[in-house]
């Protein structure tokens, strides 16, 4: 990926587990790249429920959107692991676009790809639980995922509880391999057909 770019010769700010990396309402004088961890990202509402939009993993780009359009930001990110990660000012980012250009438009490509991800993500939280999480796990590259079940849970908006039945399931039918703080997708392609349709 071509993101690590953003970090060549910059200083690595270290974050703790539990540690907010940005607030919801703040500006966004600059965004992030995620050298190493998981951060998960959340919208708080008027009645101090959270929402979580997505875990960040290696070589994320986190609080981008409100960076570019100036506004503040739409979300809070807090560190789910000890977690390493490189802020991006605009002074810095107008630098590489000058001495990279095709940076930008994978920039673009990028932030496309975030704004089909929050739709898909807005439908599918009318899905039964199973389908929702069975997204989560596909929407991975790998079929290796280091995750646990409550990590799952936020993101789909169910309890460790209920993430584990459905793993379960999941396990029982020889689909995926459960393991300690992993999960294995073993047959992708039958997952893919139960997701059911955008």
């Amino acid at each position: 990926m071509m993101w690590d770019i953003l970090a060549q010769g910059q200083p690595l700010r270290p974050v703790a587990a539990g540690q907010l990396l940005y607030l919801q309402g703040t500006a966004a004088d600059c965004f992030y790249y995620l050298v190493n961890g998981s951060v998960r990202s959340y919208v708080s509402t008027s009645d101090g429920t959270e929402r979580t939009l997505t875990i960040h993993h290696t070589a994320d780009l986190m609080g981008e959107a409100s960076f570019f359009d100036g506004c503040p930001r739409v979300s809070s990110a807090v560190a789910l692991q000890d977690s390493q990660v490189v802020s991006v000012t605009r002074e810095r980012l107008n630098g590489l676009f000058s001495a990279h250009p095709e940076l930008a438009m994978s920039m673009l490509q990028h932030l496309s790809r975030t704004i089909r991800t929050l739709s898909n993500h807005l439908h599918s939280a009318s899905l039964p639980v199973e389908q929702r999480v069975i997204r989560c796990l596909l929407a991975h590259a790998q079929d290796t995922i280091s995750c646990t079940h409550e990590s799952i849970g936020q993101a789909v908006g169910a309890s460790r509880v209920t993430v584990s039945r459905v793993l379960g399931r999941l396990a029982a039918r020889g689909l995926i391999h459960s393991g300690y703080g992993t999960i294995q997708l073993l047959h992708r392609d039958r997952l893919e057909q139960m997701e059911g349709p955008d």
